[in-house]
């Protein structure tokens, strides 16, 4: 058994603990009521502009309407944007996105390239011998969309290119404080495979989707808003994964600093025994010394 003090110095070192943990827990809840009033700032037009992409993506004739709606005739290569954290103490968040993007991507039938926004998932996908082309990491707290969008634009050149026939989206859609859900979206080219349009209010139409009349040209409209809402969808997700991760990181720090406390009364309980079996030692040491004064 410890000796008493190494009991007081075990239960100082796990005090100390708890402090760091329930100041933890307090920023990274100022911070995720920063990061849900951004979602939910962003949420609405972001949701209207996936809905545009869709409603042109629907039109007759997709293909040569703009390049990056055009399936290719086949698929050779795939590009993965995986948004995770750049710092951990966040429980099971980071790698909970890297398991679903390796169960997702591990058995594609072609080879898979990655582009890492978030530094504890470029590590872990480079640790797995994933192939990186790209890392985002370092992001402001509040990103702005100026800050992001290079990592659209490069997703958007790699598929016009031809170095890419595919892109997905990886990352972590914001529920609510309890639940967060890895979810993958395809950004390129726009898939409407098993989906039927959503029309205003949430409404989804079963028959033909209007067609959209373009002033002036029809040409310069979809090569300024395709690549942008594209773009866009990608600041969405960078959005949606800081919210998680900020909620994921205070309840870890709220679920450590409990188990600290727990800790703490238990070690002070064993401390107590220890303290108390070393009184009753001494106490028999002077009995037992006074009994032999009083033999002799």
């Amino acid at each position: 058994m410890a000796s008493a003090r190494e009991m007081r110095l075990r239960i100082k070192s796990v005090k100390n603990i708890s402090q760091v943990t329930r100041a933890l827990e307090t920023v990274s809840a100022s911070k995720v009521r920063k990061a849900i009033n951004a979602v939910t700032a962003t949420r609405s037009y972001a949701t209207k502009a996936w809905q545009v992409l869709r409603h042109v993506a629907e039109q007759p004739g997709r293909d040569s309407l703009h390049p990056l709606l055009a399936h290719r005739k086949s698929v050779n290569n795939t590009l993965v944007v995986v948004v995770t954290g750049d710092r951990g103490l966040a429980g099971a968040y980071n790698s909970n996105v890297i398991r679903f993007t390796s169960q997702r991507f591990d058995s594609n039938p072609v080879p898979v390239k990655y582009i890492a926004v978030g530094r504890k998932g470029r590590d872990l996908m480079i640790r797995r011998g994933k192939k990186v082309i790209a890392d985002f990491s370092n992001l402001p707290a509040a990103p702005s969309f100026a800050d992001v969008s290079a990592i659209g634009r490069l997703a958007v050149e790699e598929f016009n290119s031809g170095a890419v026939d595919e892109v997905y989206l990886v990352y972590t859609d914001f529920v609510n404080m309890g639940r967060q859900i890895a979810t993958v979206k395809k950004l390129l080219p726009l898939d409407l495979e098993g989906e039927g349009l959503v029309e205003d209010f949430g409404n989804k139409s079963t028959g033909p989707a209007a067609a959209y009349e373009y002033e002036p040209d029809m040409r310069e409209i979809l090569d300024e808003i395709i690549p942008r809402f594209t773009a866009l969808q990608v600041y969405q997700a960078v959005l949606e994964s800081q919210a998680s991760e900020h909620a994921a990181r205070m309840i870890a720090m709220r679920n450590a600093t409990d188990n600290a406390k727990e800790l703490v009364g238990a070690l002070q309980l064993a401390y107590n025994k220890v303290r108390q079996q070393g009184i009753t030692n001494d106490i028999l040491d002077i009995v037992g010394g006074a009994e032999a004064l009083a033999a002799k």
